[in-house]
């Protein structure tokens, strides 16, 4: 029997709506039709894409951090950079004060220099001067060195007035030993002599007075009494400075000592 129109048309929304509200039903359509194996395929397909989008989602989280955990070491080496920078830059301000100071010693240096060059010119110049100073005075020698006692003399006038001497009368006493009777064979004895109220006083007059010289004198002194025939009454020593065992020397030799400055001894 062959329905009619209007029973297909109930037919196929009673169909429909058995699709839509019996799962069991459906399922077993689908079957029919082998949708089952496609249902079952999109299934894990979108079970698939899910797992994608999840694990894409993940990524992207992931992703996300470390870009913000890169880009905190960007800000991070930024940051050092520009400190870096600023101490670089602080750093080439400070050489350029070293260098300008550097420069400006260089130029006091090199004002010293000139002018060390030009003391060290004149200085030649007082050298030059000194030895032929020291040609005059060795020409003049004999001369000069009399006139020098005879400075020290009015020096110590005043102490030599205490002990009863007048510097003025002082008199240069020489002999000269041609046959070697009293010293040494051709010897020339030099000494200063006093002689006031029958007293014989010898005096030797240095710049300088050292150990030697108080011994030489002693010596000489000894000689110019068997020259004169007599003892002396007193042996003076002056001297502008003297050393400390030269002076030590003198008193051990009964030796009177004037002296203007002692010297430690060398």
């Amino acid at each position: 029997m062959v329905a009619s129109a209007s029973e297909r048309e109930k037919l196929k929304q009673e169909f429909l709506e058995l699709l839509k509200s019996d799962e069991e039903f459906r399922l077993a359509v689908a079957g029919l039709l082998g949708l089952d194996t496609i249902l079952s395929e999109l299934k894990r397909l979108w079970e698939s894409v899910e797992k994608l989008r999840i694990d894409f989602l993940t990524f992207a989280k992931e992703q996300e951090k470390r870009w913000e955990e890169n880009n905190k070491r960007w800000e991070e080496n930024e940051r050092r950079w520009r400190e870096n920078e600023k101490m670089w830059e602080e750093a080439f301000k400070r050489f350029e004060a070293i260098e300008k100071t550097l420069a400006e010693h260089s130029n006091i240096l090199r004002e010293h220099s000139m002018r060390f060059d030009r003391i060290e010119e004149r200085l030649m110049e007082h050298d030059k001067s000194l030895a032929r100073l020291e040609v005059v005075l060795g020409h003049f020698g004999g001369r000069w060195g009399r006139s020098m006692e005879r400075m020290v003399l009015e020096i110590f006038r005043e102490v030599l007035e205490e002990r009863g001497i007048e510097p003025g009368k002082v008199e240069k006493f020489e002999y000269i030993d041609s046959d070697g009777r009293y010293y040494k064979k051709g010897s020339r004895i030099e000494v200063d002599i006093y002689v006031h109220d029958n007293k014989l006083y010898l005096i030797e007059v240095k710049a300088l007075a050292e150990y030697e010289d108080v011994e030489h004198f002693h010596d000489i002194a000894q000689v110019v009494e068997k020259i004169l025939g007599r003892k002396t009454d007193k042996l003076i020593l002056i001297a502008v400075d003297i050393f400390e065992d030269a002076l030590k020397r003198a008193e051990e030799l009964g030796i009177d000592v004037i002296y203007g400055a002692l010297i430690p001894s060398k």
